[in-house]
């Protein structure tokens, strides 16, 4: 009988739709996030719900470190600062991407279950929910993503979707965002024109069947980092995204959403 509570010990775990290594990555578990067991499969699959945004999918048990309740429930304290950064797993060396969680970080370690972590350099305290937001922080941590190629369900600095950018992005402010664009519009509260949008907002974009498909960082009114291809700066007017290169209309604005 499995523990029903778990940490990711790998740096990037993909979640897929079905317990299979050929179904389809719906979203990515990063290093150090916390999981609930759900449910058991054969050949080692697991599924499990995000602790961080609610997401369910399967993910292999090899990717996880069950530990007790207590554990899973501890916060977040701090997070990884570097694009790549270098840990220690019961001695084995590990390289993790920007922004992955600590859950029970004290003094260069943290314990998880049986894993020990051992980390050279002193991470970054994650601001509580809620903590007034540094702007300038907020947009070095989006520049951090910049060029990093699209992949669907991606989460991290070496591929990540639209929504995975800037629910990252977000949480490194204390800014805890759903995980698919549909859901992260229903947060927020809405700005009525683009010409008051700031630094920050979120704009939503819609697919032409009415489905909010899509969404990015806007840098100003007229420009916004999202991530289509790769994570890229564009242009936006009222209608939408222009893309850069081509000056080719690519998305249709649907909504904007202020967060802090």
């Amino acid at each position: 009988m499995y523990m029903p509570y778990a940490i990711v010990v790998v740096p990037v775990a993909p979640l897929r739709a079905t317990a299979a290594h050929r179904s389809e990555m719906i979203s990515q578990l990063l290093w150090g996030e916390g999981v609930e067991i759900i449910n058991t499969a054969p050949d080692g699959w697991v599924e499990v719900v995000n602790q961080y945004d609610g997401y369910t999918g399967w993910a292999s048990l090899s990717h996880l470190e069950e530990v007790p309740e207590e554990t899973w429930l501890a916060p977040a304290t701090h997070y990884l600062p570097e694009w790549s950064n270098e840990v220690l797993l019961n001695g084995q060396r590990m390289v993790v991407p920007f922004g992955c969680l600590l859950k029970g970080y004290t003094n260069l370690s943290a314990k998880w279950g049986n894993v020990q972590v051992a980390l050279e350099e002193k991470p970054t305290i994650l601001p509580p929910t809620g903590s007034p937001v540094n702007t300038r922080h907020l947009l070095a941590d989006a520049m951090k993503f910049l060029n990093t190629a699209y992949l669907w369900g991606g989460r991290n600095v070496f591929g990540v979707d639209c929504s995975g950018f800037v629910q990252n992005v977000f949480k490194l402010s204390g800014i805890p965002l759903l995980r698919d664009a549909s859901q992260q519009a229903t947060q927020g509260t809405t700005v009525d024109f683009l010409q008051e949008a700031r630094l920050g907002d979120l704009a939503f974009f819609d697919n032409p069947e009415g489905r909010i498909t899509h969404v990015g960082l806007l840098l100003n009114d007229h420009e916004i980092i999202h991530s289509s291809g790769k994570v890229r700066i564009d242009p936006i007017d009222n209608q939408g995204i222009i893309n850069a290169d081509t000056n080719v209309r690519t998305h249709q604005l649907r909504i904007i959403k202020r967060f802090f």
